[in-house]
């Protein structure tokens, strides 16, 4: 394995081991408007039990407040509201330990008026059908119902149900009903989001999709075998780093083996000075001879 893979591995290994906590809150009944006095279960329907998701509640009276403070009874992954009111009206969602926050919802308690309309509390998606019920208060519940879209008239349901048959983003906006001799019904916004692509997943993608939660023993497991796996790595990268450093030293003609460097050592052997001395004993040099003629004349004296 090169350098270059075990780098790969590791900027890639925190993003196949990183999960992320979801939860998705929703509503039993699964609409958006009641009557006063009715009863709701919330439900948040978490990936990760540990991360401590709570219901969390907007209102005009009171922000941020948490069920079982002043509303409703929590318990596990849900929050009852028994005998809902007017003031309870307002955005709901949940809320984890370290901050993540589910979807919201939208809850409008009808007070005065004696017709709500049976909306998807959660937004609808591309090609799905729609169902919406004007109903009142009282029985009968299936009378003749005028539905609106923004303000305008789509048309008269005789039963008061209407279907909405693969909705589009065109479909999405305010929607209203109105009974005669019974009154209207507040408006209840309906969300419709994409269709997601029919491109098969690769394994990547599959990995660093939100889990289920059928998937907790797997990732029990992976989140502690991935620790053990980047530091083995690490080690394989240092090792690596290590081999790498005499092959670079090579190049520049030093051999290094374990932190000793060996060079070439010449001795030149030179005689001493008593070695110099013997042989000009063995072997005396002639003296130097300087040779000059002499010329003798013999010169008789007078007498």
């Amino acid at each position: 394995m090169d350098q270059m893979s075990l780098q790969t591995l590791l900027l890639v290994m925190p993003l196949l081991c990183y999960t992320t906590s979801q939860a998705r809150l929703n509503g039993s009944p699964s609409r958006s408007q009641f009557f006063k006095r009715e009863s709701v279960s919330l439900i948040c329907e978490e990936d990760d039990s540990s991360a401590g998701w709570t219901f969390m509640r907007n209102t005009s009276r009171e922000t941020r407040a948490e069920c079982g403070a002043n509303w409703g009874k929590s318990s596990s992954s849900l929050c009852n509201i028994s005998y809902i009111s007017l003031q309870d009206s307002g955005v709901y969602w949940c809320e984890s330990r370290d901050g993540s926050t589910s979807n919201s919802i939208t809850i409008t308690v009808v007070s005065g008026g004696a017709v709500i309309l049976q909306s998807p509390v959660l937004p609808v998606m591309e090609g799905h059908d729609v169902s919406l019920h004007c109903q009142t208060k009282r029985p009968p519940s299936k009378l003749p119902a005028d539905f609106y879209k923004d303000g305008s008239l789509i048309r008269t349901e005789p039963t008061g149900h209407m279907t909405i048959h693969h909705v589009t983003k065109s479909d999405e906006g305010l929607y209203k009903c109105h009974i005669s001799s019974h009154g209207e019904s507040p408006p209840s916004w309906i969300y419709v989001t994409e269709k997601p692509t029919t491109t098969p997943p690769s394994s990547f993608t599959s990995t660093l999709s939100a889990p289920s939660s059928s998937s907790q023993p797997v990732l029990w497991f992976v989140s502690l075998i991935c620790p053990l796996f980047l530091l083995v790595l690490l080690v394989l990268l240092v090792r690596r780093c290590v081999q790498m450093k005499p092959k670079a030293d090579e190049d520049t003609g030093e051999h290094v083996t374990h932190g000793i460097t060996y060079t070439d050592v010449q001795i030149l052997h030179h005689e001493s000075q008593q070695q110099l001395i013997r042989r000009s004993r063995e072997f005396p040099q002639e003296p130097e001879i300087v040779y000059s003629s002499l010329n003798s004349t013999f010169t008789p004296s007078n007498q």
